[in-house]
This record gives C-alpha cells, sequence and structure tokens, in this order.
C-alpha cells in the first residue's frame, strides 16, 4: 500500500470526478491521500473532502504562488485552523523564484509565518521550492536555529545542496512523477543519495504525470509509477519501497498516523 503525500483533489480536474479518483487510487494501491492547501481561505473544502473520503487527509496553507492574496494570515489563524482531527501538515508554502506570481518579499514573509506555525503545532511543514535553492538554503538554517520544526520538500526538483540541506535539518524529500522523466537523470541521482527513511513518493496531481501518462492529467492512482522508478533506482522491490514510504509518511505526518490507530476502519 503506497500513501500520495501530495495532491490537489479540490482542483477541477479532480474534483469534477472525485469518486472514481478516489477508487481508482484504493484499486491501484494507494491507502491514503493527503489533499495540499494552497489558500488557507479554502480551509473548509479541504476539510470537506477528508471528512467525505475515509482515505483523505488535508493540510492548511497558503502556496507561495498566493501570498500576496493571503499576506498577512496570521500565525494564530494557521494553528487554530490545524486542530481538526484530519488536518495533518502546515502548507503548502515556500519560495518560488521562476513564476514570481508574487512578490519575493511577500512569499519570504508568508512562508516565515508558516514555519512559526509548524514549529509552534509541531505538525511538518510542505515546503514548495522552485529556483530560488540558496535563499530557502539561508531561511531554513536560520529558521531550524531559532527551534526545530518538520518539513517536506515536496515534488523534489532542486539541487543537490537543497536536498542535502534538507537532510542535515531532518527533514524528509518527496518525489512526484518527474523522476521518470527520460532526461531526469540528475534528479534520479539525488533519490540515489537521500536514505531510504527519509523518502516519500506523491504525484501532486492534476500537475506532473508520470510517464506513460505524461501530458496528460495526472490522478494519485498514478503513484504506483513513480514508485515503481524509485523502488528501481533504490535497488528494491515495489513491495519494498511502499512499506518503507508509507511508513515514513506515517512518521512524518504522526496526525495521520494516530488518526488510523484510533479508527482502525478508516
Amino acid at each position: 500500500m503506497l500513501v500520495d503525500s501530495h495532491c490537489h483533489l479540490d482542483y477541477p480536474d479532480l474534483l469534477a470526478d472525485i469518486d472514481a479518483v478516489v477508487a481508482r487510487a484504493r484499486a491501484a494501491g494507494v491507502s491514503r491521500l493527503v489533499t495540499i492547501s494552497t489558500h488557507v481561505a479554502r480551509h473548509a473544502s479541504y476539510a470537506a473532502l477528508a471528512e467525505r473520503f475515509a482515505p483523505v487527509f488535508w493540510t492548511i496553507g497558503t502556496h507561495p504562488h498566493n501570498a500576496a492574496d493571503e499576506p498577512d494570515t496570521a500565525v494564530e489563524t494557521l494553528i487554530e485552523l490545524s486542530q481538526a482531527p484530519k488536518c495533518v501538515a502546515i502548507g503548502e508554502a515556500g519560495l518560488d523564484f521562476f513564476y514570481d506570481k508574487s512578490p519575493r518579499d511577500v512569499q519570504e514573509r508568508v512562508f516565515r509565518t508558516h514555519i512559526a506555525a509548524a514549529r509552534a503545532t509541531g505538525l511538518p511543514l510542505v515546503i514548495h521550492a522552485r529556483d530560488a535553492d540558496d535563499v530557502m538554503i539561508d531561511i531554513l538554517r536560520a529558521e531550524h536555529a531559532l527551534g526545530p520544526f518538520g518539513a517536506v520538500l515536496h515534488c523534489y526538483s532542486s539541487g543537490l545542496a537543497l536536498a542535502r540541506t534538507g537532510l542535515d535539518l531532518g527533514f524528509y524529500l518527496s518525489f512526484s512523477g518527474i523522476i521518470t522523466f527520460k532526461r531526469s537523470e540528475a534528479l534520479r541521482a539525488i533519490v540515489a543519495e537521500v536514505p531510504a527513511d527519509r523518502l516519500l513518493v506523491e504525484t501532486d496531481a492534476p500537475y506532473l504525470a508520470p510517464e506513460p501518462h505524461r501530458g496528460k492529467p495526472n490522478e494519485p492512482a498514478y503513484v504506483v509509477r513513480t514508485a515503481e522508478v524509485m523502488a528501481k533506482v533504490k535497488n528494491l522491490s515495489l513491495n519494498e519501497l511502499a512499506t518503507i514510504t508509507t511508513a515514513n509518511a506515517e512518521r512524518v505526518f504522526s496526525r495521520m498516523a494516530a488518526f488510523i490507530k484510533s479508527a482502525p476502519g478508516a
């Protein structure tokens, strides 16, 4: 059984066929799905998906693309909303200097707010990082020095230096369908270097469908293909990789594991 550690079930491509999407994931052996917040203001929609579907959990946060829309969300607001039983993380938040859809100083301020919320709640922070490796490294090291927090560097596609920084700080690295692409040799080399107990798999659905689905809408069932490639890189069987990454997901998203234990039929 696998965990899709990062998807966006509220996006139209998935929401329009949500019952079938969840059913296909379960049929493929994907036991848990973490639907990721991009706007704090939409928290009710994420919570509703988690309430409707037993395998679904959710997060609370503001994507860097939307930081300018929610520049002043308070730490206290994130803490309060994160108390829901199936809310398992803060984020996604971070820096995206590729698209620059929000001013960089606003992205950074919002990101630091989310770090403070992760530190205060003990929930992991789901981090988005694109074309911002050096600034991200500086922020993570400085903030971690102020007080530790857990985190997942999601849809990892950055360089080796940021990967090693994340590992040094105790973070997890989550890889998407990008690792299945023909020209992703450098990224697969990073997968090879990451210790097995720090690896997660994800889809980032509806984006980044793995081969042979590339160019089509992605969905959680396709995380199996990413896991197959990761298993090959790590010289593991798919079952071994699934066991390891599911244990990792339940460790980093400890509230998910606690919820499952308290409701074993879920």
